[in-house]
């Protein structure tokens, strides 16, 4: 199922080596656990299965196999909630990585929505590119986005404090991205240079808010335990100090 739905953008990974790479390291790690997700993102996203146009392409790839492992292949999300990979410069001039998101992330359901911005922290890790940098006015974007979205387009699940989004917004390792969803434009914080768009980006504001502010906590168990298993993962240590600043809003302090 997951080889069969990612070969609808990547034909190329139609393999039945894939399928059985994925057996094998479901016996190494177990059913369904996070590092088969990771791993098989890892190898994709090296060439070993098939060849890709670019570096870019391949992590594409990979990242779409793993997420599509999470979500057991059933849901589109995969291939239309996670839209696109680009490189962005940081203000030193590094690259980093750029992530795309659209509405159809809602059918992977909160967790893997989290997960799946792991995997692709965990690929930038890998392959050395430089963490997301952003300025004051984007953290400002994405705290009046979010609201924006939850007050005029739909409600969130999750709404984070604005706290709590200015959080992970400075401390995120790669830009959370999204195609232009409405039309209808941020109330604030607009034509910034990094971000393309001034009209709201529904997708982006599912992922920030409902997968990674909302399921930060659970996330942060699924990576501690691959780490345990050898997996080097830095790029998400912050979320310990995110986690308790959430606990003290669910208290109500």
């Amino acid at each position: 199922k997951v080889v069969g739905l990612i070969s609808i953008v990547y034909p190329q990974i139609e393999d039945e080596r894939i399928v059985k790479r994925m057996l094998e390291l479901e016996k190494e790690y177990g059913l369904l656990d996070f590092c088969v997700s990771l791993k098989i993102a890892e190898e994709i996203a090296r060439e070993r299965f098939c060849k890709f146009e670019s570096l870019l392409q391949a992590m594409d790839a990979g990242i779409r196999v793993g997420f599509a492992y999470t979500t057991l292949g059933v849901v589109s999300s995969p291939i239309e909630g996670f839209t696109e990979l680009k490189v962005g410069k940081t203000k030193k001039g590094e690259e980093y990585l750029v992530a795309y998101f659209s509405g159809p992330i809602r059918s992977a359901g909160t967790t893997a929505s989290c997960v799946v911005l792991m995997i692709i922290d965990y690929l930038r890790e890998t392959f050395g590119f430089a963490k997301y940098d952003p300025d004051e006015q984007e953290i400002k974007r994405y705290i009046t986005e979010n609201y924006d979205y939850h007050e005029r387009v739909n409600n969130l699940q999750y709404l984070p404090t604005e706290e709590e989004i200015a959080f992970l917004a400075a401390h995120i390792p790669i830009q959370i991205h999204g195609e232009p969803s409405e039309d209808r434009e941020v109330s604030n914080y607009k034509d910034l240079p990094r971000i393309e768009t001034n009209f709201i980006r529904g997708g982006m504001c599912l992922i920030f808010s409902e997968g990674l502010a909302q399921k930060a906590q659970k996330g942060l168990r699924l990576l501690r335990g691959a780490q345990a298993k050898g997996f080097k993962a830095t790029g998400w240590e912050f979320l310990d100090e995110y986690v308790a600043l959430h606990k003290k809003r669910e208290k109500g302090s």
